[in-house]
């Protein structure tokens, strides 16, 4: 029989002998009567048995069991392998397998094996028999998934370009990420670089790199996740692996059965299923009916290690598995379960434990996965050298030539080589780039899309079929294809340009004229080639946009064949642009549908219906743009999609793709497509400048929405992310070149402004610093992160000299050693105008310093450097004392311990720090060497050393060698009496001492705390020696109680401290006795009786009066003390305060009695100690008794009315400066009382009555009792609790703010306002007026004799209502002369016209005519049904001479009505329609008309896009005009050269604005031209021009600067933003000579250095004229502020003064007060980061402005000296409505004191005290008490 058995077959014996051992293992552990049945099966014969005797004595019988079917006959060895399989049990699948397939059918030998021997088994059960068949089942199965599994292979790899081997697949291991969730948010300041979350690519680590074969093998058993994005490959890599399952190749084990299931299948099975039902049913149906389906479960669940689940694409899953679904339990085999129960109870070892899972997804949904999950691997983006191979492959061998063009096209291109790190990606480019490299001409052969059914890359394959050639295409060209390739302008630029590129590209595979382009070559650009695509293009792509919308809405990428029409189906597979796959039905039947070729082109066709179609709703397009973060959380919405839709919207919202949308807007049906189109871009716009102007965006969805302006390829909208955010913080984000390019976009787009970057713990790679460096006005760098480290370091020093505008360099908390401190200090000193530089949290160790510190001489701009925290010794300290004998701009050199080190660069003072050092004596010794060798000292603070006393011996015997001119600072330094003897003798030993600081024990100041005794005390006096020089002496805590003996040492000292020494009443009298003893001793401040503050102040200057003022000042005073007190200081008190005393009525009768002997006295103040009405009236009495008194404070109580009646009487007498009864009770009644006796007050200034319960109608009464007061000039109400009646001297404005006015009240006003003689305006603010009853208060002052003007501000006025309310006023009121709303407010003049008279007389229907000669709707969401409204009011207003309904939304309708109506305005002169929107045939119908209107010499058209047409009619008409406003405007090259020369026939021209204007060269020689024609020009805007040149047209700058000269006449000229630096201003200060009228100069963010300053400030001297110098943003210093003291004192009408941003220091901060000093008509001055915070002169020099309104000090790290100083100067500013203290240091005690100032400034308006110091409670409580200190960012 052996000799029939098949050769190919395996021998039966031989497959024994390799599985023996195995075997072995496995019977050994079977029952002892399979083993006795087994050795029944051999051979009887004797031989045999003594055998089996002698081996069961000697070895294991199962052992001579195997060795003699290894050697007997084939049937005998097949019918034991076959029996073993039968009887025994825990045999592994495969070995079963293996053994049942070698055995055959052995039933006919078995019963010839019966008969021959009678001893043999008995013949094996059914359920043994049944074994079996169930083998063959397996096996069968098995055949069917492999052929299953390489028709799968087959069908993807038909035309793929690459192949696709896992060894040259790269993966990198990720760790399971296991924090617990958090909300996207930016972490606050105090968790930054602790708590930040963890962007989705940072778990990569470069040296866990590995193949993808490598990765998988050792995942048997295990749950292994791989992740990779959209396009990366992850389908095609898993057929691939069953492939090589499939062919026994590959890391899964052929014995292992290879499920290999898709997501996006199982979305569409919606019943339960059991696993038998998933696998059997919709995975591959076996053949053999149920006995199969039986077996394969039955081996499947009894092998469950043997099976290899492949589940890819989870994140196409509809499902989502969350932790809840996570339970442990095994599940129930026979219950069905939703599919997500099952692939979670496979994931959860809850099914088939044991088995290997392999899962595929994207990264963001891996976090689903946590817990589950052994071994996560992430898949890399190609490199270079992939792409570049792709591109090879894809253009194939005769297209070799074409295909290098290509790939040097795309690696050139940083969109391009982006999007070709993802596989399916790189096809999608290549197609791009064939399009563009192969544009006009027909194309042999078409390729299809190279990907797999779901997107994914066909990208590692070879490529199948043959591919003709296009050598030959340019025939009759030259040789090669350099003719073809476009240039790198072509090249598309945006995203969204790539993608219209593609469309073009698959659309002209599917037509005639291949893709062909016919328009002129000048009129092209990359993404408007959808607009040359035929009609029946058109309709494919507006139906897949359709399709593709439906499906983004459904979450739905698959689509069958009844889903698409059948040729637009044809169409799209035959091209590529979608893809077949196939799928099984919940019934089993399969099926074909089609997808896109990739996700983000079914987004991009999506994309396009929502700017095409109004089917979608401006709802819908809001809901699904929302910007997507890159920190993955758990709590994330799970989508099948990319998250890419709102970058296509916002790249199609660019005007450019304008007319590619309108022509698919048209071929969707659409009716007025332009118009919809443009007005759909717009909202994107509108949404993308709110999200600009947020500051509550992530880092993540910061850097998306640099992403989003790139698309939109919007400048403006750039500059207003750029202007709100002046420094991006990004926190742990994965950031790739093309992240760094958008960026770039953003900062460069954005203007001139200075930007700031900080990164931190951002995965960045080196080549992003290249691409880094093109950012432009980057002042500050910042890196935080270990992970940068000295590869890092060394990177960013090679493109540090880049960076021309860097002031500031921070690289914390980082990897850098010396030798990366080397390389930055390389790249440092190449960057002259860095001031700031941040190394700390380092390992830079002493080495590093060094290097670091090698480089300050030359970097003469350096402020400070910070190198804390860096593994150094006192070794780094030395290297940074010994600089500053060689750099002598090093101001201050601080080291706390070792974890701060700075040095601070400042050429006024030297200090040194060297805080909390623990050094030996020699420590010191060398130490004080050290410092002996420095230049001069100010300041040296070594405190915090705690040293001993023959430490500080060391110390004291060398500081006579260093040369200290200040204060020597020793805080903390001693540890005993004896040490602090010693350290007070420094006074005495050096005489150039002046200042000494000793802390002792943990507490402030000089000899603080000491808790030293009196004979303590006398030694420390003693040690002081013959310190004459001593000013200052504080000895808080001292705990004596010897007044006397403090003040019999007080001589020459100014300042004496005594605080906390438990000072009685009898020492509070004796230094009361002593204010008068002592001539010098000029105040006294004592808290809580003695015991807790005691301050004197001595001023030995006798000459001086105003120091010689005495001041007695004691709080929480007993009543029993108040005439012990007064009584010793009848003879020299001049201000006397008893705050928060509790005066009784004994004690205010004593000091009534007192108060009229105190002959110097003149300022009283009890706040806080009058505690009933009768008090304060008894002691407000002493007025008239005490001549000398004038001012008197008393606060706490709230007074009611009857205080008013009682108190009047009295306040007759003495004429009063102020009067402030605020926060009292005193309600209408009260203030009635008071209004009745103002005739008889003299108040010079003001009365305020703030807080005081006041009514509407309580105030009304005022207001007409107030007509009998001659000398009010001003009364402003606001919200009935908070009013002011200010008493002034010029003019009287009403105003009435937020107090919820009714009808009735405005009725009352309408009687009231007639009676004052000089009223001039009414303002009505907030205060919740209905429209009609504005226009019932309209008509009733319409019969007024007196003209008024009439502001209100109502939130409600937009829109159709604010047209409706200006028609109905004009309606109502036949005496408006000017009316007009603005944004929300209504403004408008009502005065009897003579003129209007006459027209009436000659008007044949009089009553119809109006008077009005101004209308205005300006920034009031109008559109143009709206503005139609007011057809018949314009044809009644004949006088009108001005019109402006600039910054709405007018549309084709607005337009045609203005058009019409300008015939029916003879008179009108001025016409402003200044625009938000971008539409050509606006101002196309606009100029048309313009040439008919020939009265119009005043006109605006900024904001509007300018067609060639338009220019032409414009050219026309521009000649006759006067005035010409074009800022923003947007024009094609040829009509703006025809403007610009135009303007040369301009000669009656005399204001010009081109602000923000888009100019070449050309259009500027042009302009050039016409400055030199319109001499009669009085206002030139010339702002922002400069952005819109290139670099090297910098010429043209002072080309047209040269052409003014002839402007003798200008009156104020603009040039903001021209960058002209030192070049410019010396040709602009030839100028100014000549320029004798000139009112206002801006030359703003110009690079104007301080020597250029000096130069123009000396040139304006002759600008005798000017009121108006704007110089903000640029570098002036200490030498234009010391010009300015000279020159601005001339300038003798100057009003507004800003110099904002420069970098004036101490000095310029001196001498620009002195300048403020002479400026007596200036109203506003802008000081906002000037580069100080020492500005207290120029506070206090605002005295001498009476006539200054607005002060901005913004941003200047001002402290509570500048608002102490502040608080003085405001009661002497009466006009001042406005300050902004904005972003400085000002704590509640600077916010105290202007709180306090406030009640003295009724005209004050706001001080703007944002982001300073004060904590949000204290914030709230100072605002809650004057709401005019606002804390908040508004």
């Amino acid at each position: 029989m052996d000799d029939e058995v098949d050769p190919n077959e395996e021998n039966v014996n031989s497959v024994l002998a390799q599985e023996s051992s195995e075997l072995f293992h496995i019977l050994n552990g079977q029952s002892p009567t399979v083993i006795m049945q087994l050795c029944q099966m051999m051979a009887s014969e004797a031989g045999w048995q003594n055998q089996l005797s002698a081996a069961s004595s000697s070895t294991n019988p199962i052992q001579a069991m195997l060795d003699y079917f290894r050697t007997a006959r084939a049937e005998k060895c097949r019918i034991f392998l076959q029996s073993v399989c039968l009887w025994c049990e825990n045999i592994p699948m495969r070995l079963e397998s293996r053994l049942m397939s070698v055995a055959g059918d052995t039933s006919s030998e078995y019963e010839m094996m019966q008969q021959k021997d009678q001893n043999s088994p008995s013949p094996p059960s059914e359920e043994q028999l049944m074994k079996r068949p169930r083998i063959d089942h397996w096996d069968q199965y098995f055949t069917s998934v492999r052929g299953l599994l390489q028709r799968r292979w087959e069908r993807l790899t038909e035309r793929l370009v690459k192949d696709v081997q896992l060894e040259n697949v790269w993966v990198s291991l990720r760790t399971t990420n296991r924090v617990r969730d958090r909300p996207d948010q930016t972490p606050g300041s105090a968790d930054r670089g602790s708590r930040t979350p963890e962007s989705d690519g940072d778990y990569i680590f470069l040296e866990s790199r590995l193949t993808l074969e490598t990765f998988l093998q050792g995942c048997e058993g295990k749950v292994t996740v791989l992740v990779g994005q959209a396009g990366s490959g992850k389908t095609l890599l898993m057929s691939c692996l069953g492939q090589q399952w499939a062919n026994g190749l590959g890391p899964i084990p052929s014995s292992y059965l290879f499920v290999l299931l898709e997501f996006r299948q199982l979305n569409l099975l919606s019943r339960p299923l059991t696993l038998a039902e998933l696998l059997l049913q919709h995975y591959l149906p076996p053949n053999g009916g149920n006995d199969a389906q039986s077996a394969i479960v039955d081996c499947l669940l009894s092998n469950p290690e043997q099976s290899c689940w492949v589940l890819d694409g989870y994140d196409e899953f509809h499902g989502k598995l969350n932790r809840q679904e996570m339970q442990r339990e095994p599940l129930d085999l026979e219950n069905p379960l939703p599919v997500a129960d099952l692939i979670s109870g496979l994931l959860n070892r809850q099914l088939l434990k044991g088995s290997t899972v392999l899962v595929t997804c994207r990264v963001r949904d891996v976090m689903d996965l946590d817990g589950v999950s052994d071994k996560v691997g992430q898949l890399l983006e190609w490199g270079h050298h992939e792409i570049k191979e792709y591109v090879d492959k894809f253009f194939g061998v005769k297209d070799r030539a074409l295909g290098a063009q290509a790939a040097d096209l795309l690696l050139s291109s940083r969109h391009l080589l982006a999007m070709s790190s993802l596989p399916a990606l790189c096809n999608i480019c290549c197609i791009c780039l064939e399009h563009l490299l192969l544009e006009g001409t027909q194309i042999s052969g078409e390729r299809s899309g190279e990907e797999d059914s779901r997107g994914e890359p066909r990208a590692h394959s070879e490529q199948g079929g043959k591919r003709e050639g296009s050598e030959d295409i340019a025939k009759g060209g030259t040789n090669g294809r350099a003719q073809l390739c476009p240039t790198l302008a072509q090249i598309p630029t945006t995203l969204t340009q790539v993608y219209l590129t593609v469309l073009g590209a698959f659309l002209g595979r599917g037509s005639n004229q291949g893709g062909r382009d016919f328009r002129p070559r000048d009129e092209r650009f990359p993404q408007s080639t959808v607009n040359t695509q035929t009609t029946l293009s058109q309709y494919r792509l507006c139906t897949l946009s359709r399709l593709a919308w439906r499906g983004l809405e459904e979450s739905k990428i698959l689509f069958e064949e009844e889903d698409i029409p059948q040729d637009v189906l044809e169409f799209s597979v035959r091209t590529g642009l979608m893809s077949q796959v196939e799928l099984r039905r919940q019934d089993g039947m399969l099926v074909s549908a089609y997808c896109f070729i990739h996700l983000t082109v079914q987004e991009f066709l999506a994309a396009l219906r929502l700017m095409t179609s109004a089917d979608v709703s401006d709802a819908q397009l809001k809901k699904r743009f929302s910007l997507k973060t890159r920190w993955t959380t758990k709590s994330n919405h799970k989508t099948v999609f990319t998250d890419s839709l709102y970058l296509y919207v916002c790249g199609l919202a660019s005007p450019q793709c304008t007319p590619a949308l309108v022509q698919l807007a048209r071929a969707s049906g659409g009716t007025r497509v332009q118009s919809w189109v443009q007005k759909r871009q717009e909202l994107v716009r509108k949404m993308l400048k709110t999200l600009c102007q947020s500051n509550t965006l992530t880092g993540p969805k910061i850097l998306e929405l640099c992403h989003c302006v790139q698309e939109s390829q919007d400048h403006q909208l750039a500059k207003q992310f750029v202007d709100a955010r002046p420094t991006l913080e990004l926190r742990n984000i994965r950031l790739l070149p093309n992240d760094i390019e958008a960026l770039a976009f953003v900062v460069n787009a954005g203007g001139d402004n200075d930007i700031g970057l900080d990164f931190g713990a951002c995965s960045m790679e080196l080549e992003c610093l290249d691409v880094l460096s093109r950012c432009q006005s980057i002042h500050c760098l910042s890196f935080r992160s270990r992970k940068y480290g000295d590869k890092f370091a060394e990177k960013l020093a090679s493109v540090l000299p880049e960076f021309t505008a860097l002031r500031k360099l921070e690289f914390c908390g980082s990897s850098l050693t010396a030798m990366g401190a080397a390389c930055l200090a390389s790249g440092l000193q190449k960057c002259p105008d860095i001031t700031e530089i941040n190394l700390s949290d380092n390992n830079l160790k002493d080495n590093g310093i060094g290097h670091i510190a090698e480089i300050f001489t030359k970097l003469q701009k350096l402020v400070s450097v910070m190198l804390g925290r860096n593994n150094t010794s006192l070794k780094a300290v030395d290297y940074l004392i010994e600089k500053m004998s060689s750099c002598l701009n090093i101001q201050h050199v601080c080291a706390d311990g070792m974890k701060e080190v700075s040095v601070t660069f400042s050429p006024d003072t030297d200090k040194i720090s060297l805080l909390n050092q623990d050094w030996s004596k020699p420590e010191m010794r060398n130490l004080a060497r050290t410092l002996a060798r420095c230049p001069s000292l100010s300041v040296l603070d070594l405190s915090g050393g705690q040293w001993d006393e023959q430490t500080l011996k060391t110390l004291i015997q060398f500081l006579p060698e260093i040369r200290i001119t200040e204060k020597i600072i020793l805080n903390d330094s001693c540890s005993s009496v004896e040490s602090l003897v010693i350290l007070t003798s420094l006074l005495s030993h050096c005489p150039p001492v002046v200042e000494l600081h000793i802390r002792y024990k943990h507490t402030y100041t000089v000899l603080s705390c000491c808790n030293l005794l009196p004979a303590d005390l006398e030694r420390v006096w003693k040690s002081l020696g013959t310190s004459s020089g001593l000013t200052l002496l504080d000895i808080n805590g001292l705990f004596t109680h010897n007044t006397g003996f403090l003040l019999a040492h007080c001589f020459g000292i100014c300042f004496f401290s005594a605080s906390n020494n438990g000072i009685g009443m009898e020492g509070v009298v004796m230094l009361a006795d002593a204010l008068s003893s002592y001539d010098s001793l000029t105040q006294i401040l004592i808290s809580d009786g003695g015991k807790d503050q005691v301050i004197l102040k001595f001023s030995p200057n006798k000459s001086d009066d105003k120091e010689q003022l005495k001041m007695f000042r004691n709080s929480s005073l007993l009543p029993s003390n108040v005439t012990t007190l007064c009584t010793r200081l009848v003879q020299c008190g001049s201000h006397l305060e008893f705050s928060h005393c509790s005066l009784t009525d004994r004690a205010i009768k004593n000091l009534q009695k007192v108060l009229p002997k105190m002959m110097s006295l003149q300022r009283l103040n009890v706040s806080h100690s009058i505690t009933s009405t009768t008090d304060a009236l008894t002691l407000v009495s002493c007025l008239n008794d005490s001549q000398r008194v004038t001012s008197v404070e008393l606060r706490y109580r709230a007074f009611h009315c009857h205080f008013i009646f009682l108190c009047f009487p009295i306040l007759q007498g003495p004429r009063l400066s102020h009067l402030d009864l605020s926060s009292n009770q005193l309600e209408d009644k009260g203030l009635k009382c008071l209004v009745d006796f103002l005739p008889r007050l003299k108040i010079s200034s003001y009365v305020n009555l703030s807080h005081n319960r006041l009514t509407q109608q309580g105030l009304l009464d005022v207001a007409s009792t107030l007509c009998t007061c001659p000398d009010v000039s001003s009364v402003e109400v606001r919200n009935l609790l908070f009013s002011y009646f200010c008493l002034l001297s010029h003019f009287f404005p009403a105003s009435v703010r937020e107090s919820s006015l009714k009808r009735d009240h405005l009725v009352r006003l309408v009687d009231i306002v007639p009676n004052y003689p000089c009223v001039a305006k009414l303002e009505f603010k907030n205060n919740q007026l209905q429209s009609e009853w504005i226009e019932e208060f309209v008509k009733l002052l319409d019969g007024s004799e007196r003209g008024c003007i009439i502001s209100i501000e109502e939130s409600w006025i937009r829109s159709e209502a604010a047209v409706c309310l200006l028609c109905r006023c004009l309606d109502l009121s036949s005496n408006i002369q000017t009316i007009s709303i603005h944004q929300t407010t209504l403004h408008l003049s009502l005065m009897k016209s003579a003129e209007m008279t006459s027209v009436s007389d000659d008007a044949a229907d009089p009553a119809q005519s109006m008077a009005v000669k101004k209308i205005g709707l300006v920034d009031c969401a109008v559109d143009g049904s709206q503005l139609s409204l007011m057809e018949k009011i314009i044809e009644r207003c004949p006088l009108l001479t001005e019109l402006d309904v600039s910054y709405n939304i007018l549309g084709i309708v607005g337009a045609t009505f203005l058009c019409s109506s300008l015939p029916t305005l003879p008179n009108l002169t001025t016409l402003s329609i200044a625009s938000k929107e971008v539409d050509l045939t606006l101002t196309e119908k606009f100029s048309q008309a313009f040439l008919q209107s020939t009265a119009i010499q005043h006109l605006n058209l900024s904001g509007h896009m300018i067609s060639n047409t338009a220019a032409e009619n414009m050219a026309r008409f521009l000649p006759r005009l006067r005035s010409l406003h074009l800022s923003h405007c947007v024009w094609f090259e040829a009509g703006g050269l025809q403007l610009m020369e135009t303007l040369e026939q301009c000669v009656n021209l005399e204001d010009l604005c081109l602000d923000c204007v888009q100019l070449n060269e050309q259009s500027s020689i042009f302009l050039a031209h016409a400055l030199r024609s319109i001499t009669l020009i009085r206002n030139l805007r010339l702002n922002k021009i400069a952005t819109a040149m290139e670099q090297s047209q910098t010429n043209s700058l002072l080309d047209l600067l040269a052409a003014m000269d002839g402007l003798t006449q200008i009156q104020g000229i603009e040039l903001d933003s021209w960058r002209m630096a030192d070049a410019g201003i010396e040709q602009l200060t030839r100028l100014l000579p000549v320029w004798k009228d000139l009112k206002k100069i801006s030359l703003s963010k110009n690079l104007v250095s301080d020597q250029s300053g000096e130069t123009l400030l000396e040139a304006l001297r002759s600008c005798s004229h000017l009121e108006e110098l704007h110089l903000s943003s640029n570098s002036l210093g200490d030498l234009t502020a010391a010009k300015m003291a000279v020159v601005l004192p001339s300038l003798t009408h100057l009003t507004v003064l800003d110099i904002s941003e420069n970098r004036i220091g101490c000095e310029g901060s001196s001498n620009l007060s002195k300048a403020i000093m002479s400026m007596k008509n200036l109203r506003k001055i802008n000081l906002t980061a000037v580069g100080t915070s020492e500005l207290c002169p120029v506070a206090a020099s605002l005295a001498h402005c009476p006539l200054i309104q607005d002060v901005g000090l913004g941003w200047n790290n001002c402290s509570d000296d500048v608002a102490l100083e502040l608080a003085r100067v405001l009661p002497l500013c009466h006009n001042l409505t406005q300050i902004d203290l904005e972003s400085n240091n000002v704590s509640v005690y600077g916010a105290t004191a202007l709180l306090k100032a406030l009640q003295y400034c009724p005209a004050l308006h706001l001080i703007r005290l944002w982001r300073n110091k004060v904590l949000q409670s204290e914030a709230q409580r100072l605002s809650q008490t004057d709401r005019r200190l606002n804390f908040s960012f508004t």
